[in-house]
């Protein structure tokens, strides 16, 4: 027989789903929110219920916005000779954070993961390519692709295929971050100075 109510049980089931939540942490939030008011509540249970209905995708850089193109894009004061290219948007999130970092980014949705059936077809790397071509002066691409087999992988493709349009783009610099970032971790939990060197490290590919 179930010690907790229906509503309650329910909450903590469907918490305990969340990466890193285990059973002990959805149990211990699940009573938080009980002990808030109901129209904290309330606005929890809202925000989770619209989650994702106005979120577009920026036409030009493929990260997740409001509008399109995203500010960063339609941003007059970013360099848009330099784009920094990522795997998702919670590391747009995590580079954007550097001051001394102005300008743009590429998301491509993933890495090449041929035991996950992901490849560059599923990336967004041909509209990577395409942009390059469209830019009127495109000076470098930082690959800032995670530091893991995959990130590896993908960001090699990358830079080989550049290579091989050498006419078009003969004149970008292809950049690997530096290895301020350890080997299999992610941007998105990355701190502020790591990211930094990381970017100041950054080597021609």
């Amino acid at each position: 027989m179930a010690l907790l109510p229906k509503s309650i049980q329910n909450l903590i089931n469907e918490l305990s789903k969340l990466p890193g939540i285990g059973q002990k942490t959805a149990q211990r939030l699940t009573f938080y929110l009980l002990k808030q008011p109901q129209i904290e509540r309330q606005g929890f249970s809202k925000a989770v219920e619209s989650l994702g209905k106005d979120i577009i995708y920026c036409s030009i850089c493929h990260n997740m916005a409001d509008a399109d193109p995203c500010k960063i894009c339609s941003d007059v004061k970013r360099d848009k000779s330099i784009i920094c290219v990522l795997e998702d948007p919670l590391d747009v999130v995590a580079m954007d954070q550097l001051a001394d970092f102005r300008g743009v980014y590429h998301v491509l949705g993933g890495a090449i993961s041929p035991l996950e059936g992901i490849g560059p077809e599923n990336l967004k790397i041909s509209e990577l390519l395409k942009r390059l071509s469209e830019n009127q002066e495109p000076k470098e691409i930082i690959l800032a692709t995670n530091p893991s087999m995959e990130g590896e992988a993908t960001a090699m493709y990358i830079a080989k295929q550049i290579k091989i349009q050498n006419s078009k783009f003969k004149n970008i610099k292809v950049t690997r971050i530096g290895r301020g970032l350890p080997m299999g971790g992610d941007l998105e939990y990355a701190d502020e100075y790591t990211l930094s060197k990381a970017l100041e490290g950054r080597r021609e590919y």
